[in-house]
């Protein structure tokens, strides 16, 4: 018994001795098969297949497409499948109400200058008609300012208009003013001239009747000095 346990101890013994001297040796094995593996060439290892290219290819054509609500209310108003129940307009602003029979589902919309813009579906009609009693007060209170801006360039216009009369007519107005101012000055121009006219020929009559006088006087004393020493003719009476 104890001569079978020397044997097994020195077994263990010269097998870890020969492992502490070997384990250099197997290092450089295992390098050396690597460089063996790296050095093969690859045609000696199985082929590899490559991924394929799908890039270049098209979506199937087939699969589904997937679209909102409006595209959905679109084509049904093109194929004339819907039902308009209700609908209001303020302005460019408006709120519809479709109805799909085949389907029982509505459509509540609202649009702006004729295009969806919001688009509800639902198979709950009291839930369709408060979302459009909803859409309805909506467009209303968009339009208010579209329309308080409409009616303000209405009034603008309005004012355009009746300051571009009143202008015309302030020209029309200035233009007889300054003719009749003119016209005016011609007068008073006239009348100075009128009246210096006849101041002068006011002094030329009193010249020409003092001329007229002393002629006068002349005549009268020539007549006496030419009748000088003559009888005064009677005459008699007649029987």
């Amino acid at each position: 018994m104890t001569q079978h346990r020397y044997i097994r101890y020195a077994t263990l013994t010269l097998a870890l001795s020969l492992c502490g001297v070997l384990a250099p040796f197997s290092s450089v094995f295992a390098a050396s098969a690597k460089a063996d593996a790296a050095q093969t060439p690859a045609a000696s290892a199985p082929a590899q297949a490559a991924p394929e290219d799908l890039s270049d290819l098209n979506a199937d054509s087939n699969a589904p497409r997937v679209e909102g609500n409006i595209a959905e209310l679109q084509n049904l108003v093109q194929a004339g499948s819907l039902t308009e129940l209700r609908a209001t307009h303020n302005g460019s602003y408006g709120a519809k109400l479709f109805f799909l029979a085949q389907e029982m589902l509505y459509y509540v919309a609202l649009s702006q200058d004729a295009r969806w813009w919001r688009v509800v579906k639902t198979q709950d009609v009291a839930r369709a008609e408060s979302i459009y009693a909803q859409f309805s007060r909506k467009s209303y209170e968009l339009a208010d300012g579209e329309i308080r801006r409409m009616q303000l360039q209405a009034q603008k216009a309005l004012l355009d208009r009746v300051i571009a009369k009143s202008a015309d007519r302030a020209n029309r107005l200035s233009a007889d003013l300054a003719l009749s101012q003119q016209q005016d000055s011609q007068v008073t121009q006239r009348q100075q001239q009128l009246q210096a006219e006849s101041a002068a020929l006011q002094t030329d009559k009193l010249e020409a009747e003092r001329k007229l006088r002393a002629l006068q006087l002349q005549v009268e004393q020539l007549q006496k000095q030419s009748e000088a020493g003559l009888a005064p003719v009677s005459t008699a009476p007649s029987r």
